[in-house]
């Protein structure tokens, strides 16, 4: 099931098992369980050494979700990245709805060598992304804005 992308909790209501059964299942049988995401790849050279290659981004999905903590006046952030093609998170960073916090974000994902951006309309990304690398608009963001909404139902 977890090849198909099924969390623990999917397995546990497809299932009809317990958590606790799911769970030392994974653990027994971490020796022979492989990577299956195609964008990660290690090739085994010789006894001696080994190769671990990641496939870099294209383009990427920008968001930020608010959540508070104890009452509404104490808010917190999340911003966070994901591969437009794959939906896989690449980075986030928790902090205020500033620019400091996004351009911390920005710093994580300068590795991947992203060519493009989808964003909303936030200023933030406006202010510190270049012009020819940042589109804004819905029609570019509705994995990461399908994410905000699963994040939203399970915190």
């Amino acid at each position: 099931m977890a090849i198909n992308g099924s969390g623990i909790r999917d397995t546990i209501r497809v299932l009809k098992i317990s958590k606790t059964t799911v769970l030392s299942t994974i653990k027994n049988k971490e020796s022979v369980l492989i990577q299956v995401d195609p964008n990660i790849k290690t090739l085994e050279l010789s006894n001696e050494c080994s190769v671990h290659m990641e496939l870099t981004c294209n383009v990427a999905e920008l968001d930020e979700q608010w959540f508070f903590v104890g009452n509404k006046s104490n808010q917190r952030w999340i911003w966070y990245a994901v591969d437009h093609a794959t939906n896989t998170i690449l980075a986030y960073v928790f902090g205020r709805r500033k620019d400091i916090i996004f351009k911390q974000l920005k710093a994580l994902l300068e590795p991947f060598g992203i060519k493009h951006f989808y964003t909303d309309d936030r200023g933030a990304y406006e202010r510190n992304i270049d012009k020819d690398k940042h589109e804004v608009g819905k029609r570019n963001t509705q994995k990461i804005e399908r994410k905000n909404m699963n994040l939203s139902a399970w915190i």
